[in-house]
């Protein structure tokens, strides 16, 4: 954890509850099965390129989690010039949200196991698409992004070398970010009438 120790950590790094967190890792360590999560997302289409997804209940720490009284729900839409209506962003501008967002969460929990406070941290992410893999125009032509790029502002009570070292350790611990960017089995199937 740093250069400090847990008995002079404060109660509260970066938002995190330190002792919370510490009991999180400790439980886990004692019971593997408790790492085991499983996320769901129910998707039902509106009209035109619009659909709707909602998300409430998932699987973690061995057991049904109950946490949430209400689901959250997104939007999903395409902009005029892909013939939708923007009522909501885009799945691929959804994609590029979840690993902005998991990277950063990702770093948030790794500087608070380690200690450091963080100042300042901002994220962008850029995905380039050509539209005729979309749309079946060209078969040598990937449907999916050409390459992204992610760029990490971050400002923490630390070294230069130990920042590199945290940003690192986040990239290569970060769900979405290596589920995009190693082969993950996705099983599609059509659900019986």
């Amino acid at each position: 954890m740093g250069s400090q120790t847990a008995a002079v950590l404060p109660a509260i790094i970066n938002g995190i509850d330190v002792q919370t967190a510490v009991g999180t890792i400790e439980a886990i360590k004692a019971d593997k099965n408790l790492a085991r999560f499983q996320f769901r997302v129910r998707n039902r289409w509106i009209d035109g390129t619009q659909n709707r997804s909602t998300i409430k209940d998932f699987y973690g720490a061995g057991q049904e989690d109950k946490s949430r009284s209400n689901a959250f729900e997104l939007v999903h839409d395409e902009p005029p010039i892909l013939l939708g209506n923007n009522a909501g962003v885009g799945p691929g501008e959804s994609l590029l949200h979840a690993l902005a967002g998991c990277i950063t969460t990702t770093l948030v929990l790794h500087a608070t196991a380690r200690g450091i406070v963080l100042r300042q941290l901002s994220t962008e992410v850029q995905g380039d698409v050509d539209a005729r893999g979309v749309l079946g125009l060209d078969e040598s032509v990937s449907p999916g992004f050409g390459q992204i790029r992610i760029r990490m502002n971050v400002k923490a009570d630390c070294s230069d070398e130990e920042l590199e070292k945290l940003v690192l350790y986040a990239k290569e611990h970060s769900t979405v970010y290596n589920t995009i960017c190693r082969p993950v089995p996705v099983v599609l199937e059509r659900a019986p009438n």
